[in-house]
């Protein structure tokens, strides 16, 4: 038998070499809601994270991802069309908020039908989707993960952290004294 012929170490490694981009379709992962300890939300306690590992993966076409997205952005936009209603028919019921009414009290997402609002002439792709979540609807959302005992040490820590990005700079005046200068000491120009 004739030996093999060897192969260039250069053709060997471009063997091994996976191609990790592909141009036609699109991979998405899915992972499942954790409290954050990650991002500090504008306003209130916990903030939403993820999973350290995907639950699942799914791949699309070019094709089936744009139709994907465009039904998830229509069902955002139809959620957020109708807490707006929501909130229109709350403040019709409570002269903008002049007087205490009990229907509006008891009036939730339920109340207000599909008919009450018109998703069709609404631009979808003009629509900003990354909205933020207000307190309850991000503990909701966590409850609704399965995440029963939510941390309560995060609120105070984002608090903390609120608050020092509202202290910024130093204290002079006038002149900047580098010996006591909060910016100078830390090696920025004095603010």
């Amino acid at each position: 038998p004739s030996p093999s012929p060897a192969t260039s170490i250069l053709k060997r490694q471009k063997q091994l070499r996976r191609k990790n981009v592909r141009f036609d379709q699109v991979t998405v992962y899915y992972f499942a809601r954790r409290q954050g300890f990650t991002s500090v939300p504008s306003q209130g306690g916990s903030s939403l994270g993820m999973a350290q590992r995907h639950n699942s993966v799914r791949r699309y076409t070019l094709c089936e991802f744009a139709q994907e997205q465009e039904v998830n952005h229509r069902e955002i936009l139809r959620e957020h069309l109708k807490e707006e209603k929501l909130h229109a028919k709350k403040m019709k019921l409570t002269k903008n908020g002049t007087v205490e009414s009990e229907e509006a009290d008891g009036l939730t997402l339920e109340d207000v039908s599909d008919d009450d609002i018109d998703v069709e002439n609404v631009e979808v792709d003009d629509y900003f989707f990354l909205q933020p979540l207000p307190t309850k609807r991000r503990r909701a959302l966590l409850r609704a993960s399965g995440i029963h005992r939510i941390d309560a040490e995060e609120k105070q820590e984002l608090r903390a952290i609120r608050l020092s990005r509202e202290e910024c700079g130093c204290d002079c005046r006038l002149y900047c004294d580098p010996e006591a200068c909060a910016c100078s000491q830390a090696g920025i120009k004095c603010q």
